[in-house]
């Protein structure tokens, strides 16, 4: 029996969230340079998300982790914009309604902690993802917002909280 549980992020996940995150990157075919693969905070999401207004959640079944997504301010942005950050699910663990589970999980903590709007990155590609991210209401930009980054990211997105 599956006991999926979604969850704070613990040291000890570390290392298998960076290879969830990898794994499901290389699959979609991202670019590996201007993106989150290169991110630091991918070998240290929990030391990256233990601090005021952010937070990172892992989805963990039967104790291996299948996914994850967090909240932070956005870089270089008013401190009332939040970032949804690095949310990505391994094949396993898509179209059981995670996803929707996760967004609401985050956009409640980063309602919680004053934040007014939601930014987020995507790539155009990614068509579930995007799905997924219009159902709760975010909106395609026409330009990037604050400093991720991630410029090999071509879809924009806001979401008013």
């Amino acid at each position: 029996m599956s006991t999926i549980k979604i969850r704070s992020v613990a040291p000890e996940d570390n290392k298998a969230l960076a290879q969830v995150i990898r794994d499901v990157l290389i699959e979609m075919g991202v670019p590996k340079v201007g993106t989150a693969y290169e991110d630091e905070a991918l070998d240290m999401m929990y030391e990256t998300y233990d601090a005021p207004r952010k937070e990172y959640y892992v989805v963990e079944d039967n104790g291996k982790i299948i996914g994850g997504a967090g909240i932070a301010q956005l870089e270089k942005e008013s401190s009332e914009i939040c970032e949804l950050q690095k949310m990505y699910f391994l094949p396993e663990a898509r179209g059981k309604g995670l996803g929707s589970k996760m967004m609401s999980k985050c956009l409640n903590f980063a309602k919680e902690q004053g934040f007014s709007k939601c930014y987020l990155e995507t790539m155009p590609y990614m068509k579930d993802a995007r799905k997924l991210y219009a159902k709760v209401g975010f909106t395609s930009l026409d330009a990037p917002m604050g400093d991720t980054g991630h410029y090999s990211c071509q879809a924009w997105m806001i979401k008013e909280l």
